[in-house]
């Protein structure tokens, strides 16, 4: 019989996207303060592969992946994903922006063998973690390179985002610091 153990910390990322500057630097400008420093920061894209987030974000709009220069444990990703909720929702009510949504914040973790992203939405290629939130694993690395599963998202198969997680897999072989975030 197999013993339990504990897994290895896991490297903290975020997908951000809005169509507001301001929104971005106000976003880095909160998670830094609660989450430490950033380790990487993917190339800033157009988000144009759907437009599911029209109504709610307007458009065009843009999105950045960034990395946490802090290990954290896998089992947050709940309780990160209800923090940026809350963030989100701060953001809309002080900017002025006329979209309710102006601004989204996707928490996940990359691990030497996936990137793990947290959801509201269940579907059937999600698992349920605790308090409404669900883990998706959206890619996984296989053979020297980052591979989609049929329900991966369009832009996390575009090059510039398996760019950074490579990045992010090399921060991980180097380790970095573990440490608890608020």
């Amino acid at each position: 019989m197999s013993e339990p153990r504990e897994p290895l910390p896991v490297l903290l990322m975020l997908a951000v996207f809005s169509r507001h500057a301001e929104a971005f630097r106000w976003a880095r400008q909160k998670l830094s303060a609660a989450w430490g420093p950033l380790a990487l920061e993917g190339t800033m894209v157009e988000f144009d592969e759907t437009d599911y987030y029209e109504a709610t974000m307007g458009g065009p709009l843009r999105k950045q992946l960034w990395a946490f220069q802090y290990l954290v444990d896998a089992d947050r990703l709940p309780e990160l994903k209800h923090q940026t909720n809350a963030w989100e929702q701060e953001y809309a009510r002080q900017a002025s922006h006329a979209e309710p949504r102006p601004l989204n914040l996707d928490p996940g973790y990359v691990t030497q063998a996936k990137l793990v992203l947290a959801s509201t939405k269940d579907h059937a290629h999600r698992i349920y973690l605790d308090r409404g939130i669900y883990a998706e694993v959206t890619l996984r690395y296989h053979k020297g390179r980052w591979e989609p599963w049929p329900w991966t998202y369009p832009d996390y198969r575009r090059t510039e985002h398996q760019h950074f997680l490579e990045k992010c897999r090399h921060l991980l072989k180097e380790g970095l610091p573990r440490r608890s975030i608020d």
